[in-house]
């Protein structure tokens, strides 16, 4: 198996051998996407463009072949894709225009693949949040995108506004601008609850500094607005807050887990019910969350487990704080594992973790059998350590 040098956190380079690379058994029928008992969405990062002349961290550029391309592999394995969420850097590089061109495209493609899941994340990044936006601004915000969406069919997911929690004095405003939206919406929406260790500026989200206090104002908006709400998925990563809201929702109301360091025991549920799925980390984990997905439909508890346990360390690492740059990981893995042949991401975003944490995201990885193809993962490891000027 290939080797090579890596570096350690006490500054010396030390050699590692890569191990074998799980194989994932598929359907007999190779054709048929596996079954499965959970809803599961993968959401998906972007593509970028390395050989477009612009400013990196002011324009964006993204390659829409392969990005694209991407959302089919995540199809063939059963996943769902949660378009235009904050995997795909919404916010943090890839601005309103794109994002709406992302999601007219990945609709297009999703036409061609009958029975595929596809959502999209509607929010009011547009809007810049300053003294002057108040709560009727954020609400014409969200009506715009949604607006957009709805004329091209998507289901849509409502992102959590950081112009909302700017201009908010309560969680009545909360109430106020959910019900306004909830009431206008065609079909039923997933509303995403995004924790500050993901986006600080959404600290005090629901008018309440205080988890359990915030939980309370968000109950209330779903109680009073079910019919119009698919789901809402909790991006807070405490397992006990998740499973207390999952529990207090109302019936037809589904949970779907964000909680990027517990999620397999999330998934799997206790007696009291379970988180269905909209993860970041299924992007970089894709053929395992698939095939540990399908066995948990077939009545095998230990196999998925046994499946999904070992990519939780790769994962906590991934989303480790500041988790916000959690991006940066899902990215190199696609690279690692040749659905890109470059280390770039719009808005410069490729420079927000260190060599040190790359490189242990590749023994994790390792680790996992989630490294597809060792020798080409290997040879780009190398070329990352180069232009750091670590040769091997």
């Amino acid at each position: 198996m290939p080797t090579l040098s890596l570096p350690t956190a006490n500054g010396k380079m030390e050699r590692y051998t890569t191990g074998e690379p799980i194989v994932f058994r598929r359907d007999k029928n190779q054709n048929l996407a596996p079954k499965f008992n959970r809803v599961a969405y993968a959401a998906a990062h972007v593509v970028a463009d390395p050989l477009t002349d612009i400013d990196p961290w002011l324009d964006t550029a993204v390659d829409w072949e392969k990005t694209i391309a991407f959302r089919h592999y995540l199809w063939d394995l059963g996943l769902g894709v949660a378009e235009a969420m904050d995997t795909a850097q919404r916010g943090g590089g890839l601005d309103w225009p794109a994002a709406k061109e992302l999601i007219r495209r990945a609709l297009e493609a999703a036409k061609t693949r009958p029975g595929v899941k596809i959502c999209c994340g509607v929010g009011t990044d547009h809007l810049e949040p300053d003294a002057g936006v108040g709560l009727d601004d954020v609400i014409h915000a969200y009506e715009e995108q949604i607006e957009a969406i709805e004329a091209m069919g998507g289901q849509l997911v409502l992102m959590a506004s950081r112009a909302l929690a700017a201009c908010a004095k309560s969680p009545e405003d909360y109430t106020r601008v959910y019900g306004r939206i909830l009431r206008q919406v065609r079909e039923p929406v997933i509303i995403h609850w995004l924790g500050e260790m993901f986006d600080p500026a959404l600290e005090g989200y629901w008018g309440a500094d205080d988890h359990k206090a915030a939980m309370e104002n968000c109950l209330g908006i779903i109680g009073e607005h079910a019919a119009k709400i698919d789901g809402v998925k909790i991006s807070l990563l405490s397992k006990e807050k998740e499973i207390e809201m999952r529990r207090r929702l109302p019936g037809g109301v589904k949970m779907y887990t964000g909680d990027d360091f517990n999620y397999a025991e999330l998934i799997a549920g206790d007696e009291d019910g379970y988180s269905d799925a909209l993860l970041g980390i299924f992007d970089a984990i894709a053929p395992a969350a698939s095939a540990g997905l399908a066995r948990l439909a077939g009545g095998d508890l230990q196999g998925f487990h046994g499946i999904l346990e070992p990519t939780v360390p790769l994962s906590r690492h991934i989303f480790k704080a500041p988790t916000r740059f959690y991006k940066t990981g899902v990215v190199f893995m696609a690279y690692l594992n040749g659905h890109q042949d470059h280390f770039t991401m719009v808005g410069g975003q490729e420079s927000t973790r260190s060599m040190l944490h790359l490189a242990e995201l590749f023994r994790l990885a390792d680790k996992a059998g989630l490294l597809a193809n060792p020798e080409l993962a290997t040879r780009r490891m190398k070329t990352m350590l180069a232009s750091h000027g670590l040769e091997d």
